[in-house]
């Protein structure tokens, strides 16, 4: 081989190679400071604990942990109205809180699912990791034709492969940056999975999906941490906006910013669950005061709590949750009305 036809050969495989490492690196943009070369971070706040810190926690520290599964009748569950949900009148707007993060929303003939987990353990495995508290009002085939999928991030609780599985690609799925990957791997037809960095919109003529900031993190396993984004979403199904909060702890700046650009909100699905001990929750998860916080800065009309009541994923017990969600609200001057606690199960018109 000539000299030329050598540096020829080496400079098209460093090509391609380039290619390929591009191809499968992040969409990294160095001038968005929660861009990372290997992923993403918070902005405003340091994420530092990790699977090993939580399970030192959970079992060898003094943290009082209260054991949810003998609190769940204090949840409220009522029986799914499935005609309601089944045969939705497409002039209301209409709320079914499937339970954890999974809500069904319904307007305008649009059936939207948020973060959906139908399956008994929110972990990878079928026989460990947290188990469902409160039975599901119903399956996966008494839905309607689902229309969209918002995803916030990929943790078992918010990410449930054998629902994804189910639902297949009839659906369009949004989700975060990066994540796109984990769904084509599933099978999922790769045209229907759109991603969104923080402040990107996937704009429609019935439906609009904003990717919004959130305080969290994300990883399916020990060392894939912060490789794909988390996120919150303004969801506009017609004249109606919503914000989903995914999961998420709370800083002065950002949720401030989502009322700037989005506010005011008809309704936003609020997690107030997973907040003990908050020396160690804190960054990640907001409590029920925080979740008020978060109503007033976004500018939402309304609010439904939600990330509670399905999974056991922190130290507080029921009675717990529903005490703060109470004290928070009177301390915040919201209504009940305001910010609300739905029943698993029940179908409400906003």
């Amino acid at each position: 081989m000539s000299r030329v036809s050598y540096v020829c050969s080496v400079g098209c495989w460093l090509a391609v190679a380039v290619l390929l490492i591009s191809c499968s690196s992040p969409q990294y943009k160095p001038e968005k400071p929660w861009h990372t070369a290997g992923g993403f971070q918070n902005t405003y706040a340091k994420h530092d604990q990790g699977f090993f810190d939580y399970w030192h926690m959970r079992w060898f520290g003094d943290v009082d942990w209260k054991d949810q599964s003998q609190q769940a009748h204090l949840v409220p569950q009522v029986e799914a109205d499935l005609r309601a949900i089944q045969q939705p009148d497409p002039e209301k707007r209409q709320v079914t809180w499937i339970g954890h993060s999974t809500f069904l929303l319904q307007y305008q003939g649009l059936n939207v699912l948020t973060d959906p987990i139908f399956s008994k353990r929110a972990s990878p495995v079928s026989f460990l990791g947290p188990s469902r508290l409160t039975p599901l009002p119903l399956s996966l085939q008494d839905l309607p034709p689902i229309d969209a999928v918002i995803i916030s991030h990929d943790h078992y609780d918010h990410l449930d492969a054998d629902t994804i599985h189910y639902l297949g690609s009839d659906v369009q799925y949004y989700v975060p940056l990066r994540l796109k990957r984990w769904f084509v791997e599933q099978g999922i037809d790769a045209d229907k999975v759109t991603q969104l960095d923080w402040w990107q919109s996937a704009p429609g003529a019935m439906l609009s999906v904003h990717a919004t900031p959130s305080q969290h993190w994300s990883g399916r396993g020990l060392w894939d941490r912060f490789e794909t984004l988390w996120a919150s979403y303004v969801i506009d199904i017609g004249d109606w906006r919503l914000w989903f909060g995914g999961d998420t702890g709370y800083n002065e700046v950002q949720f401030k910013e989502i009322g700037e650009h989005f506010g005011p909100i008809d309704l936003a699905l609020n997690p107030v669950g997973a907040y003990l001990p908050r020396w160690f929750m804190e960054v990640a998860h907001v409590d029920p005061a925080g979740a008020t916080l978060i109503h007033k800065d976004i500018g939402a009309r309304q609010s439904v709590t939600m990330h509670w009541g399905s999974f056991q994923l922190a130290a507080e017990g029921i009675q717990r949750t529903l005490d703060d969600i109470a004290a928070a609200r009177q301390q915040a001057g919201l209504t009940e009305q305001q910010f609300q606690v739905m029943a698993i199960g029940e179908t409400q018109i906003f």
